[in-house]
């Protein structure tokens, strides 16, 4: 990586001063032993080439579980004004909408141990996954069309959950402004047998045990209880969402050399925000968004299914509901407050590999979450836990309502299968009390525990800089990989 100089802010921030083309600084939430880690890619010369965008508000974001991505970072965040600026593919992702939820369940852990093995071996069985999945669902070209419109409210109305899980899941569950007639055929070829599918990579379906609380009247309020069994899902838009990033970049390249956009990278490929094209892409997302959701929302309607004839308990008696669910690959237009006054202006906000963290009150909540701020959902790796957050209005002061999303890769996956070759992972997470099951052997040595940083210090890094505030740890006990 070429240098950069870096002027420390602060105990948890850095900056990238301007220099060269960038409109805007740079801030990166790390520590001094994370920063040299993000220093053997390229991501921090990314920070700096997102700030030469047109637009761009305020400074370039990077989150402490950063690390490279195609054109933005992987946990990099950037705001553009809607008049002046631009939306880029590559800030959002080739997942768009890939994202988790989170399921409580009414049993102590302790409960469901004696049929773990039992559980992890129904949902392997029920819910499809790896590489290329397909359902059970075949969706004909007009209702898949009314997927992309309507998003997990969809699923809903087809018997898939309740109307009580919509008001649980971020936006409703579904993006206004979709337009399928944006989303080129290839795309709606490739989603139109993979709905309701876990996929592959670092997806995966998760059954854990709340290990601890860290504020107790949040927890109670969500309905979080320490010994609690509960399930995280994470998932995306599948072939569907890659396809609409793949097509968009192929168009809005031809696009910036034609302007004559003088980027640093190619793949910070962007179009302006008000332009046909920026417009198409934004409608185009919008319907990946829509499926994603819809996607989640049939897998952990399934998982309630498995988890009640399993364990052979009434859906009372189980009392599996939604806590949350939130997006991570997205781009949205959101109200800000920018500068002393705080006034608030619509930005496009792009989050990709990070997480909206609205606060106490914030008019875009719930009612339900109004006095808690919004949930916040940090997996890690499958052999160390995950985190429940809450947002905060210094998240939405400093970093556009934004904060960390996951547990950030350290290898590339192709150097996590080298650094695995020979090794019984499955037998390994066995002996640390994880059952680990999977489609492929090559997924559980790309996703092993020590292919990712550790996610106590990224939490603990976007806790201390008061971005989004530590609500309770959950420990992994069954894990369903892709």
């Amino acid at each position: 990586m070429s240098e950069l100089r870096l002027e420390r802010l602060d105990a948890y921030r850095w900056k990238v001063p301007m220099h060269g083309g960038m409109r805007v600084p740079g801030i990166i939430y790390a520590s001094e032993k994370m920063l040299r880690e993000m220093g053997k890619d390229e991501s921090l010369r990314q920070v700096a080439n997102v700030a030469h965008l047109p637009g761009i508000v305020r400074c370039s974001l990077a989150m402490p579980d950063m690390h490279w991505g195609y054109g933005f970072p992987i946990g990099g965040v950037a705001a553009f004004d809607p008049a002046e600026g631009v939306i880029s593919p590559g800030g959002v992702g080739y997942d768009i909408n890939c994202g988790c939820r989170l399921l409580a369940t009414g049993l102590a852990a302790e409960e469901i141990k004696p049929r773990l093995h039992d559980l992890i071996s129904a949902l392997y069985r029920d819910i499809p996954s790896g590489v290329g999945s397909t359902g059970s669902i075949r969706l004909r070209i007009q209702e898949e069309k009314k997927v992309l419109r309507e998003g997990a409210a969809w699923a809903v109305r087809n018997g898939y959950g309740s109307a009580e899980d919509l008001e649980a899941t971020e936006d409703g569950g579904r993006m206004e402004g979709a337009d399928p007639d944006k989303v080129s055929d290839r795309a709606l070829e490739r989603g139109r047998d993979q709905l309701g599918t876990l996929g592959s990579g670092n997806h995966f379906l998760e059954i854990e045990k709340v290990e601890e609380i860290f504020d107790g009247d949040t927890a109670q309020a969500l309905g979080l209880w320490k010994g609690q069994a509960a399930v995280m899902i994470h998932s995306g838009s599948r072939g569907l969402g890659h396809q609409v990033c793949d097509d968009f970049i192929a168009k809005m390249v031809r696009l910036d050399q034609k302007m004559g956009l003088n980027l640093p990278d190619r793949q910070l490929a962007c179009a302006y925000i008000s332009s046909r094209e920026g417009e198409d892409y934004y409608a185009a997302m919008c319907c990946a968004a829509n499926y994603a959701w819809a996607n989640r929302q049939m897998l952990m309607h399934w998982t309630r299914e498995c988890f009640e004839k399993t364990l052979r308990k009434s859906p009372r008696e189980l009392g599996m509901k939604l806590i949350y669910d939130v997006c991570h690959n997205i781009a949205k237009f959101e109200k800000i407050p920018l500068g002393e006054e705080g006034r608030e202006k619509d930005l496009c906000v792009h989050r990709k590999g990070a997480t909206r963290a609205f606060p106490p009150g914030h008019p875009a909540l719930p009612e339900r979450f109004r006095r808690t701020g919004q949930p916040v959902l940090i997996p890690g790796d499958m052999g160390t836990g995950s985190y429940v957050l809450a947002g905060t209005s210094k998240a939405l002061a400093e970093t556009f309502g934004s904060t960390c999303h996951g547990a950030g890769r350290l290898m590339s996956r192709a150097q996590a299968v080298k650094s695995s070759r020979g090794r019984q992972i499955r037998k390994e997470m066995e002996e640390r009390g994880v059952l680990v099951m999977s489609t492929g052997k090559a997924t559980l040595q790309e996703e092993i525990p020590e292919a990712y940083k550790d996610i106590d210090e990224v939490v603990n890094i976007v806790h201390g800089a008061g971005i989004s505030k530590k609500v309770a740890r959950l420990r992994p006990l069954a894990c369903l990989k892709g």
